[in-house]
């Protein structure tokens, strides 16, 4: 009876350690998460498609939502926090707090936007996913367009 693989399980390829907490710190800062001279954003969100400085390339990140995702979750979170406790010991009317907690919010919102999709980026390329030299790599190299 034949054994079924399934994936890239028949294939083992020894490959080096990455740093997740490293390539994570330079996203966070907007440098590569490879090398940590060249920049990850060409524009505001819009990573760039390679470094300039060792040539990773980065079009094929895939980090969608996730980013978003966790800026609402940390701005929401300080913000309720804030608002309650300014509620508790305030007796502010609702247009003043509408006038000190909409622009932190948004301001907040913005300020990590970058540094939390830089974070992302860094994951991915430190656990090789979405393209980063993974699995699907190597197969890809080993076996190419049969």
């Amino acid at each position: 009876m034949e054994e079924r693989v399934f994936g890239g399980a028949a294939v083992t390829v020894e490959q080096p350690k990455r740093s997740v907490f490293g390539s994570m710190k330079r996203g966070w800062l907007g440098r590569c998460p490879h090398c940590g001279k060249g920049k990850l954003f060409r524009a505001f969100l819009k990573v760039a498609d390679k470094c300039e400085a060792c040539g990773e390339e980065f079009h094929h990140h895939r980090a969608d939502d996730l980013p978003a995702y966790l800026v609402i979750v940390i701005v929401g979170h300080i913000t309720v926090g804030g608002v309650l406790g300014a509620e508790r010991m305030t007796d502010w009317s609702s247009w003043t707090h509408l006038a000190i907690w909409v622009p932190i919010t948004i301001i907040m919102a913005l300020a990590m936007l970058n540094p939390i999709k830089g974070s992302v980026v860094g994951l991915q390329w430190a656990m090789r996913m979405h393209g980063f030299g993974g699995q699907d790599d190597e197969l890809e190299k080993a076996f190419g367009d049969q």
